[in-house]
């Protein structure tokens, strides 16, 4: 029933802005076959959409798996704006694949919190099922040793007991303090994003003296900010302190309590002063936002110096794909891109444009970097002239000295920040230039 129509694959950038990024898209054939392909390091949720039919499924990294997709009522409107949750099919699994655990723990939970005879759930009646559920899952799930799963458990749980308030001790000293922050675990994020809403506004009320509104509005200093919250008995450590800073940062943004554009000065200064890069990262996708700069929007247009000393201008590529990188001599890390960007560009540089604007603050370090790696042959200009009144690294909103960005042939950016060679940026260029080839055998690494 679903042939013909497009299948979408979608991951979740960061857990903060919640910003989906969309992977790959197929067209489902006459027969129901379809193939998407993604890049992972981690173990994470993708999304599968269909119109408004939305599935979650699970992937580990290394696997290849096979899905099967129920069948809806052959009268259901797919052009109603709601979406429509769906549990896939897992071929070949069995009751330890993460998925069919994810699924059995949504039984446990429907047969403790589903409304029975309309009966209401209050307050302590939810405590005392939660921690039946929990005494369950521990029993239940004692063999099962997937950590991701173990987690999943865990956090699910923890968020019932947030959704009803059961006290900021136990939440935050039971499922936060001595634990590791888990960026990349979808359960952990949602518990972490419910329990520190704004935590931050209650915690200035409690204070006299400086005023949050002071610190954000009037001086918008990020230093200033992270030493007045460092009062509070729970942000002791700076790595937690500076999540839960992020995380109050995009609620302000869209609270009318606070200035957007100071907010957006705070968060590029912690995006500057951060030594995490998972936090560097949520910063980036922030600032995309604030700064109009997230994926399918139009890529902002520049002017740069060439290797001959004359001014380039991003315009003349229009109609082509692009993927451009900044990098500096002094960063290490984007110097390491350099070689792999290489060999992209040999592999397709016949359908890909590939631009690097260098960051350097001296030109004589430019051009010695262009002699000294005489085999980069492609478009790698300077970010600096003195006839150039606003540079690409303005335009684009670069805060230090490394970003990635990848541009469709229409001149919208396909994806904001996009991910770096060596993050897997040529998975989604085989997705895009290259036809699937069916692969059926499933769940193998």
């Amino acid at each position: 029933m679903y042939a013909g129509k497009q299948i979408t694959l979608s991951s979740i950038n960061d857990y903060i802005t919640n910003t989906k990024q969309k992977e790959d898209v197929d067209t489902i054939q006459a027969d129901g076959y379809f193939e998407l392909h993604f890049q992972s390091d981690y173990t994470q949720p993708v999304f599968l959409t269909i119109q408004n039919v939305v599935a979650k499924l699970y992937v580990q990294p290394d696997f290849v798996y096979g899905i099967t997709i129920p069948e809806l009522e052959k009268d259901f409107d797919y052009n109603n704006d709601a979406e429509l949750p769906i549990n896939i099919g897992i071929v070949g699994s069995d009751t330890t694949e993460l998925n069919i655990l994810t699924y059995d723990f949504q039984k446990q939970f429907n047969n403790l919190f589903d409304p029975k005879d309309s009966k209401f759930l209050n307050r302590p009646m939810m405590f005392k099922r939660a921690d039946t559920l929990k005494k369950i899952c521990d029993k239940r799930y004692q063999k099962i040793n997937n950590p991701y799963f173990l987690n999943y458990v865990e956090y699910s749980i923890a968020s019932i007991n947030a959704s009803v308030s059961r006290g900021e001790n136990y939440l935050i000293n039971g499922y936060i303090i001595n634990k590791p922050l888990q960026y990349n675990h979808y359960e952990y994020m949602q518990f972490f994003n419910a329990c520190f809403k704004g935590y931050l506004n209650a915690f200035a009320s409690s204070q006299k003296g400086q005023t949050l509104y002071n610190i954000i509005n009037v001086k918008a200093d990020y230093e200033l900010l992270s030493d007045y919250v460092k009062g509070d008995k729970f942000l002791k450590s700076d790595s937690l302190r500076e999540l839960v800073i992020l995380k109050n940062l995009w609620d302000f943004y869209f609270s009318t309590d606070f200035a957007p554009g100071a907010v957006a000065v705070i968060t590029s200064q912690l995006h500057q002063k951060t030594k995490l890069k998972q936090h560097k990262k949520i910063a980036s996708n922030m600032l995309a936002y604030f700064n109009k700069m997230q994926t399918g929007s139009l890529a902002p247009g520049f002017s740069a110096r060439t290797k001959d000393g004359t001014i380039g201008e991003f315009s003349s590529l229009k109609g082509r794909w692009v993927y451009l990188n900044f990098f500096s001599t002094d960063n290490t890390e984007s110097l390491r891109e350099m070689p792999k960007i290489d060999a992209l560009r040999k592999k397709f540089g016949d359908k890909v444009v590939f631009v690097s604007v260098c960051l350097d603050d001296s030109l004589k370090t430019y051009n010695n970097y262009l002699k000294t790696n005489p085999k980069f042959t492609w478009t790698i200009w300077y970010n600096y002239d003195k006839s150039i009144s606003k540079t690409a690294k303005d335009n684009y909103f670069v805060t230090g000295t490394e970003a990635y960005f990848f541009i469709n042939n229409f001149g919208y950016l396909a994806q904001s920040p996009a991910l770096a060679p060596s993050k897997g940026i040529e998975y989604k260029l085989n997705s895009i230039f290259k036809p699937a080839r069916k692969n059926t055998k499933t769940g193998i690494r």
